[in-house]
């Protein structure tokens, strides 16, 4: 599904126009910008409720000695493994605490030495003379690194909307639309206050779409035994005919 079809389809299941509104303020927002409000509210609906393996992504990076905290990617959703590189190459997998744990394990500068564990910390907060609060989400380490060590980060990730994407097509439009199309649905009779029924209605059909969406985008239904962790019994002794 394109954006294209996706806008017509919002237009054609509501029998709404999306009429251009007037804010308190006295600005216009117009039709378009109300249903490209709505596709970006289902999309990050969507995906903060599925993790899909294909939004999955590697960036690396590296500590700085004693600066126990690490910046966020832009685009940065949920973790999916964090790993510090030492100096012979090796992976050391770092386990992921409450930020108030590693807080309370190594409560001093002085704590120092290869990180064993990390947490999400934020929002950021600027080192101006007039200290300003980001959006931006960071990490801290723990303990506080004592060298500059290579960090590997495998992070699920928020991918281009459908609204902004330049040939109106992304990875979710193009394997799940009726989980877009239906989150979509969702959001506008919301918006549009529909009749209980619509709503509730289209929230079936979401779920439903979401799960199926759930359970493809996790392989589980092209997995098998070995991936899938079940329960497997040994092979039968073959009886060479013996009784």
């Amino acid at each position: 599904m394109t954006y294209d079809e996706l806008y017509a389809a919002i237009q054609s299941y509501t029998e709404y126009q999306f009429p251009d509104t007037y804010l308190a303020d006295g600005s216009l927002v117009n039709s378009e910008t109300q249903i490209n409000t709505i596709i970006k509210q289902a999309e990050q609906r969507i995906f903060n409720t599925v993790q899909f393996p294909s939004l999955r992504k590697n960036v690396t990076g590296t500590t700085t000695l004693n600066n126990k905290y690490l910046s966020c990617p832009s685009d940065f959703l949920s973790v999916y493994s964090m790993a510090v590189i030492d100096g012979t190459g090796a992976y050391e997998y770092l386990l992921n605490k409450d930020v108030n744990f590693i807080r309370q394990a190594y409560p001093t500068p002085t704590d120092t030495a290869i990180p064993k564990y990390y947490a999400l910390f934020g929002p950021t907060t600027t080192n101006d003379a007039t200290p300003v609060i980001t959006d931006e989400l960071s990490f801290i380490l723990g303990p506080t690194p004592d060298a500059a060590y290579s960090v590997e980060l495998h992070y699920y990730y928020y991918p281009e909307s459908i609204v902004d994407a330049a040939d109106g097509r992304t990875w979710l439009g193009d394997n799940f639309d009726s989980v877009l199309l239906y989150g979509s649905l969702v959001e506008a009779y919301t918006f549009m206050k529909g009749e209980p029924e619509l709503v509730s209605l289209y929230n079936t059909k979401y779920q439903e779409a979401l799960g199926l969406a759930s359970r493809l985008g996790d392989g589980l239904e092209r997995s098998d035994a070995y991936r899938s962790g079940q329960f497997r019994l040994p092979p039968l002794p073959q009886n060479n005919g013996v009784k």
